[in-house]
């Protein structure tokens, strides 16, 4: 089963930031298949002058794009129903939950730099970071 990139690593990776990221998205793209969702394409591609730029630059890093299926997003939506019910403050968004449904309903895994959201929200969602332990 292939795992999802989330958009904090490869911003990280297109800006320069962290060559970690970088080898750490390369020896998992030799393992099994990478894939970004449309939520995490439309993040990156502000740090990228077009769509065929970013198509070829994922490509040549082993990331393929995997749209979110209906369950995917309906799926997102009630998780996100949810966290509002229980007085989650609008600091994470919609998105975020589509990138978490994404990785837990379509891939193995999410490669992230999770800032808690995702535990809490996706408890069964794998999330791995390059420090070799889950985010």
């Amino acid at each position: 089963m292939p795992l999802a990139v989330d958009s904090s690593a490869l911003i990280a990776v297109f800006k320069g930031e962290s060559e970690a990221w970088f080898q750490f998205i390369l020896a998992h793209a030799r393992e099994q298949q990478l894939l970004v969702c449309d939520v995490v394409f439309a993040e990156v591609a502000p740090f990228v002058p077009d769509e065929a730029t970013l198509l070829t630059r994922l490509e040549k890093i082993g990331i393929a794009f995997d749209p979110i299926q209906s369950q995917t997003a309906f799926l997102a939506g009630e998780i996100y129903s949810r966290y509002r019910k229980a007085g989650g403050p609008r600091m994470s968004m919609i998105p975020d939950f589509l990138i978490g449904a994404h990785a837990l309903r379509q891939a193995d895994g999410l490669l992230t730099s999770d800032r808690g959201y995702l535990r809490r929200h996706f408890s069964n969602l794998r999330t791995i970071a390059p420090n070799g332990t889950d985010a």
